[in-house]
C-alpha cells in the first residue's frame, strides 16, 4: 500500500507530501490543476523514462520519494528483489527516492539503486492504468501479458529454452551459411592462434612485470633507501635498537627500587624486538637486489610485446587469452565441421523438445485461463451499464515461424458493444468511453484473478481518468466497480466525475496558486462541507449554487 508521496522541485511543485490510506482515494480538482502530476510521479517511481524538463523552474534537481507498507503476500518476493541487488530489506516498509538531474540517482531504503531495480519492484508495488494507455500500448504482447497474469503464468522457463534452442541454431546456420568466408579466414585464424600461442602469456603477467621493472629501474635508489633504513634501525652507532637497548639496561637497574617498571620493560623488549625484524627484512631485501641491464632490457622487451598483442586483441591481457581460445575454437570447427553440425543438430532437437514441451504447457494454460477470463471480464462489463460479448481469442501454432520467448500463442481481444452487432478488435472500438469501461473491466478482472493465486497480495492500483467520455448511470457504474475494487486493493484514482467522487473513502483537492509571482500546485484531504463544495463545484462549475450543493449532499449520502 502507498503510505506517503512526496514531490519537490517537480513541475509546477515546489514542496508537496501527501499520505494516502486504505480503500478508495479519488483526487479532484478543476482542469489545469495538475491532477495527473501525482500519477506521472508515481510512473517514474515505478521505473518509467524521466526527463530533466520535469525539473521546477529555477531548481538544479527533482525529488520524487514513496513510502510503500509491504503486504505479507509480497514480503518475500520483495525481499528476494532486495537480496539480489545488495540492498538491505525492512519487513515493513519500502522506500523509494528518485532524484532528476543531469544525473539522475535512484535509492531504495536509502541505499544507492538503478532504474532497473524499480522495475524489477513495480509489479510488486502498483498498476498504473490511464485513458492514454489503453488506447496507445494496448498490442499484442501487452493482451498476452494480461493473460499471463491472470493464469500466474511463469514465462522464465520457456524463455530460457527458446534462448538455448536459438544459440544453437545460431550456430548451425554460421556452419552452414558462412563457409566461404570462413575459408577466407582461416588463414588470418591460424596466424593469430600462433601468435597468441607462442606468447605464452600468464594471467597477470604485465602487472607483475610492471612491478619488476620499476624495481630495476630505480635499483640503487631502493637499494641505498633500504640500506639507510637498516642503519638507522639495527646497524649505525646510535641506532634505534642500539637505544633501545640501552634503554632497557637503564630501565632493568630502575626496577630494582621500583618494580612497577616491569610492563614498561617488557614494551621496551617488545619493541626492540619488532624494530630488529624490519632492519633484518630491509636487510635480506636490499641483500637480493641486482642492478641487471641486461634483465631489464628482457623485461622491458617482453612489456612490448604484451602491449602489442593487447593493442591488436585487448585491450587487457585477459581479452587476448579469449581471443585465442575464440580464434582456437573457430578453427576447431572448420577442421571438423561434419562432425560438430551433425551433434549440433542433435543439440537443436533437443533443445527443440524441451522448448516445446515448456510453450505447449503454457498454451494450455493459457487457452483453460482465457475462458474463464472472458467469462469474468464479460460480466464485469456489463455491469458498467453496457451490453456488450467479451472474447479472447487465442491463435499461433507450434511451428518454428511462431516460436518467441513467450511461447507461440497470440491474443486478440474481441466485443461487440450492442447485441446482434458482430465483434470486433477491441483496440478498435471508437467510443472512449466504452474502451474505458472495457479497459477497467477487464484490469479488475486481470487484478482479481492475480490476486487469488498470489496468496492475497495486494499493489496500489492507480487509475488515470479511466473515466474519460461516460457520464450519468456509467459514471455511477465505475464509481461502484472502483469501489469494489479498493475493498481488497488500495485505489488511487483521479476523476473530473462528480458521481465517482461521491464514492471515495478518502478524497484530496488538487489546487494551482498563485505565490510570490509563481504557479504552485497543492493537494489536501478534504471533509465534510469542504467536500460537499467540492463535489458542487464537480457538477455546476465554478458558480456554487443552492440546487448544487442539495445534488452534492445527496450524492454524497446515497454512496457513503
Amino acid at each position: 500500500m502507498l503510505v506517503e508521496l512526496r514531490l519537490e522541485n517537480y513541475a509546477v511543485i515546489d514542496n508537496l507530501a501527501v499520505e494516502f490510506a486504505p480503500g478508495l482515494n479519488l483526487l479532484t480538482g478543476e482542469t489545469g490543476a495538475g491532477k495527473s502530476i501525482l500519477i506521472d510521479a508515481l510512473a517514474l517511481l515505478m521505473g518509467d523514462k524521466a526527463s530533466t524538463d520535469l525539473i521546477r523552474s529555477g531548481a538544479e534537481r527533482a525529488v520524487i520519494a514513496a513510502v510503500f507498507e509491504i503486504e505479507a503476500g509480497s514480503e518475500k518476493r520483495v525481499s528476494r528483489i532486495l537480496e539480489s541487488n545488495g540492498i538491505d530489506a525492512d519487513d515493513a516498509n519500502l522506500i523509494l527516492r528518485r532524484e532528476i538531474a543531469a544525473k539522475g540517482r535512484v535509492f531504495v531504503n536509502n541505499q544507492p539503486a538503478t532504474v532497473a531495480v524499480l522495475k524489477q519492484l513495480a509489479p510488486h508495488l502498483a498498476s498504473i492504468h490511464a485513458q492514454n494507455e489503453s488506447l496507445v500500448s494496448f498490442d499484442g504482447a501487452v493482451r498476452l501479458e494480461l493473460v499471463d497474469t491472470f493464469a500466474a503464468i511463469q514465462l522464465d522457463p520457456v524463455a530460457a529454452a527458446f534462448e538455448s534452442w536459438k544459440q544453437i541454431k545460431t550456430r548451425i546456420d554460421e556452419l552452414e551459411h558462412g563457409e566461404q568466408d570462413r575459408l577466407r579466414l582461416v588463414d588470418l585464424w591460424s596466424f593469430q592462434k600462433r601468435e597468441i600461442e607462442d606468447a605464452r602469456i600468464q594471467p597477470g603477467e604485465d602487472e607483475r612485470l610492471e612491478i619488476e621493472k620499476r624495481v630495476l629501474s630505480n635499483a640503487e635508489k631502493i637499494y641505498n633507501s633500504a640500506m639507510q633504513a637498516f642503519d638507522l634501525l639495527y646497524e649505525g652507532t646510535a641506532s634505534t635498537s642500539g637505544s633501545l637497548r640501552a634503554a632497557q639496561k637503564h630501565l632493568e637497574e630502575l626496577i630494582r627500587y621500583e618494580p612497577k617498571f616491569q610492563d614498561a620493560l617488557a614494551a621496551l623488549d617488545s619493541a626492540r624486538i619488532s624494530v630488529e625484524d624490519v632492519g633484518a627484512s630491509l636487510r635480506d631485501y636490499a641483500g637480493g637486489i641486482e642492478a641487471s641491464p641486461e634483465h631489464l632490457a628482457e623485461i622491458e622487451d617482453r612489456l612490448a610485446l604484451l602491449d602489442r598483442l593487447k593493442r591488436k586483441y585487448g585491450p587487457t591481457l585477459e581479452d587476448v587469452s579469449k581471443l585465442g581460445e575464440e580464434v582456437t575454437r573457430k578453427l576447431s570447427e572448420v577442421e571438423n565441421k561434419d562432425e560438430i553440425l551433425r551433434q549440433l543438430r542433435n543439440d537443436l532437437g533437443s533443445a527443440a523438445e524441451v522448448y516445446l514441451q515448456a510453450a505447449r504447457a503454457i498454451s494450455k494454460k493459457r487457452y483453460e485461463s482465457a475462458r474463464k477470463l472472458e467469462k469474468l471480464v464479460e460480466s464485469e462489463i456489463n455491469e458498467l451499464a453496457m451490453k456488450s460479448q467479451f472474447r479472447i481469442e487465442l491463435s499461433g501454432t507450434d511451428g518454428e515461424s511462431d516460436w518467441t520467448p513467450c511461447g507461440f500463442d497470440q491474443a486478440e481481444y474481441l466485443i461487440a458493444t450492442n447485441p446482434g452487432e458482430p465483434r470486433h478488435p477491441l483496440q478498435q472500438i471508437a467510443s472512449g468511453g466504452e474502451l474505458s469501461r472495457v479497459m477497467l473491466a477487464l484490469k479488475a478482472s486481470v487484478e482479481s484473478g492475480a490476486k487469488k493465486k498470489a496468496a492475497g497480495a495486494q499493489r496500489t492500483l492507480i487509475f488515470d481518468e479511466i473515466d474519460t467520455g461516460i457520464g450519468g448511470r456509467a459514471a455511477e457504474a465505475v464509481g461502484k466497480k472502483l469501489k469494489s475494487l479498493s475493498r481488497a486493493n488500495q485505489v488511487l484514482c483521479v476523476t473530473h466525475l462528480p458521481q465517482i467522487a461521491t464514492f471515495a473513502d478518502h478524497h484530496y483537492l488538487i489546487e494551482k496558486k498563485q505565490s510570490a509571482g509563481r504557479t504552485r500546485t497543492t493537494v489536501r484531504a478534504i471533509t465534510g462541507e469542504e467536500r460537499t463544495q467540492e463535489v458542487a463545484r464537480m457538477i455546476s462549475g465554478a458558480r456554487l449554487t443552492e440546487t448544487s450543493l442539495k445534488h452534492a449532499e445527496q450524492l454524497l449520502k446515497a454512496n457513503a
